[in-house]
């Protein structure tokens, strides 16, 4: 099994937006979020990946076909000035879950982005911690801090580490 991450062109946008519902839906768990009456639930504004610097939007291929997405920040959304790797947003599809599909995505966003990074998780979304926790903890071979953050910007835990050169 071949996992990719594929830097995603504006020209996408129409398909990150559509793998967007399928996030959303899939959060919808822990957010409690229901769909609007069009059917669709209310996401913000993926624009800002192609507009603004500092993000990095890429489409996850597995095998060559599309299998989620993942996107890069290249500062902190918990401290302002702060120079680090967010993961802002990542997502697999399901059929593609527990196959080690998630972990190999992560690494080689790691291994993309060398320097101090953050990876936060919603304080409801215990699957999503559990798993983050797993992943950094084998890449950095158990070299990471967490913390729980609580203030107006986020709420939840924070994974803390540095990816080498």
């Amino acid at each position: 099994m071949e996992v990719a991450l594929i830097p995603a062109v504006v020209e996408q946008k129409p398909l990150v937006a559509r793998l967007f519902q399928l996030y959303a839906y899939d959060f919808s768990e822990v957010t409690g979020d229901d769909p609007g009456p069009a059917g669709l639930f209310r996401v913000p504004s993926i624009d800002r990946y192609w507009q603004e610097t500092g993000w990095r939007p890429f489409l996850l291929e597995v095998d060559g076909a599309c299998a989620g997405f993942v996107v890069v920040s290249g500062r902190s959304r918990l401290a302002d000035g702060l120079d680090r790797w967010d993961m802002a947003e990542f997502f697999v599809l399901r059929r593609h879950r527990r196959a080690g599909v998630g972990m190999r995505a992560a690494v080689l966003a790691f291994e993309a982005f060398p320097g101090p990074w953050e990876v936060r998780q919603m304080a409801r979304a215990t699957a999503a911690t559990a798993f983050w926790r797993k992943v950094i903890d084998r890449y950095t071979g158990g070299r990471f801090k967490e913390v729980t953050w609580d203030d107006a910007r986020w709420r939840g835990p924070v994974q803390m580490f540095d990816s080498p050169p």
